[in-house]
């Protein structure tokens, strides 16, 4: 492998191009797994033998969306940290650091799995789903929650790569895996129903943690060179990777307690299961938007390490910049395709309309949480966590709910005025992250100068 060093030089050499060798690689294995969600999606919209399929499973998604917020968050803490570590040419502490990410995995993965066995059920009676929904949900939850600790370790294995600046590997392990979920699917959910489904996903997690395991620990494929045999444990680390991540993970919480409140005041179970399949939809453009962002993270921390101050506000800049254009494009896309994106699916009308409604409005939020986005994860990689999460809690409690709870409960308006609170919040946390993040930069740019 490239020696790590002179992947920094290339990287400084030209900022611009290094942000997409980072981010396309992320942006197709992502590509790749959103895929694979669409046609689980359409599998079990179309053949599983309940009406209201993907109505349980959106019950569930904002419990796995806090799983995936932790992870997501940590694994980015763990980057930056990783990236910075490197750009200063402290090989040893970076290996340190990818090692407490992976202690860090195997904890977290064995206590949300203890734990949500436990309240599964009142997580989803909670937003107020039927005996029969219930008991789907429960039917999918149980064993996906069985496979939460690989999904993890998978997710930060990743974090690892991401924050040595090689995204291509984890792109191909990606692949592999939602390849392989993708061709279980449609034999699992014949056999097994909604059941099936989540035993594909499981069974894919499980292959690609071996894969990453195999190859970064006993191959010793990567540039880090862990070893697990010989790791001293150090509270410091664990304390800085929790420092960068837990704000970026508990960010991600208040997200998904945001969509158990939507699923409370939406109430139609019509309703409920376009939301979640407009979620799937749209999670393509976030995936593309968190993948510039990340590989934002590993450039800046790179930088900020090698002290290359004056490439940190031109590549923010430009990362901003792009991401807005790419929310412009997916705005158009779903604002005037949305009828033709679901005509594969069987949707009735009201579901239909309701999906149309959603990308009628939201899109327009796209833009400005392409600028949040990037501005939030500048500032992690600065080492200043906390603004993404008093920013999330800005936009998704302060503004996003407060609102909703108002035009829904106490004015009865109907649920398109939810949309509409999200793209006001929207605008009006994109523009306090950006001013927010410029003036860190400055700040911290200033304090290490002199």
């Amino acid at each position: 492998m490239k020696n790590n060093q002179n992947r920094t030089q290339e990287f400084i050499k030209n900022p611009q191009k290094a942000l997409w060798k980072l981010s396309i690689p992320m942006m197709l294995g992502m590509l790749a797994h959103t895929l694979y969600t669409v046609v689980d999606m359409y599998f079990i919209n179309n053949y599983v033998h309940f009406e209201d399929a993907m109505a349980s499973l959106g019950y569930l998604f904002p419990s796995m969306f806090i799983v995936m917020g932790i992870t997501f968050g940590l694994g980015s803490g763990g980057t930056a940290l990783i990236s910075k570590f490197i750009g200063a040419g402290d090989k040893e502490k970076a290996n340190s650091t990818a090692e407490h990410l992976i202690l860090l995995g195997v904890i977290i993965g064995l206590f949300i799995t203890i734990l949500y066995y436990f309240i599964a059920d009142k997580i989803v009676l909670w937003q107020g789903a039927s005996n029969d929904a219930l008991k789907y949900s429960l039917d999918y939850f149980y064993i996906i929650i069985s496979g939460t600790t690989f999904m993890i370790l998978g997710i930060f294995f990743r974090s690892i790569l991401s924050g040595e600046g090689d995204n291509v590997f984890a792109m191909k392990v990606i692949g592999i895996g939602t390849l392989l979920n993708i061709i279980l699917d449609p034999i699992l959910i014949y056999f097994y129903q909604i059941q099936g489904a989540a035993l594909a996903t499981v069974i894919s997690q499980i292959v690609v943690f071996i894969i990453f395991t195999y190859s970064i620990l006993l191959k010793k494929s990567c540039y880090l060179d862990l070893n697990l045999k010989k790791f001293v444990y150090n509270r410091t680390m664990i304390g800085k990777i929790l420092e960068l991540g837990l704000p970026a993970a508990a960010s991600m919480i208040i997200m998904a307690f945001w969509m158990g409140i939507c699923n409370t005041l939406i109430v139609d179970e019509d309703a409920i299961e376009a939301f979640a399949m407009v979620g799937r939809i749209e999670h393509i453009f976030f995936l593309i938007i968190i993948s510039i962002a990340t590989g934002l993270v590993t450039l800046v921390g790179m930088f900020f390490g090698a002290k290359r101050f004056d490439l940190i506000k031109q590549i923010i800049d430009y990362a901003i910049i792009r991401s807005i254009y790419i929310g412009i494009v997916f705005f158009g896309i779903f604002y005037m395709f949305s009828t033709y994106i679901f005509s594969p699916f069987e949707l009735s009308q009201n579901e239909l309309d309701h999906v149309i409604k959603y990308f009628s409005i939201v899109p327009f939020a796209y833009p400005f949480i392409a600028v949040a986005m990037n501005s939030g994860r500048a500032m992690q990689a600065l080492g200043y966590g906390m603004p993404t999460l008093i920013i999330t809690f800005l936009r998704v409690l302060f503004i996003n709910a407060l609102l909703s709870y108002i035009f829904i409960v106490v004015y009865h308006k109907d649920i398109i005025y939810i949309w509409y609170s999200i793209v006001l919040s929207s605008i009006i946390t994109a523009i306090t992250a950006y001013l927010w993040m410029k003036k860190i930069s400055n700040d911290v740019i200033i304090s290490e100068k002199y």
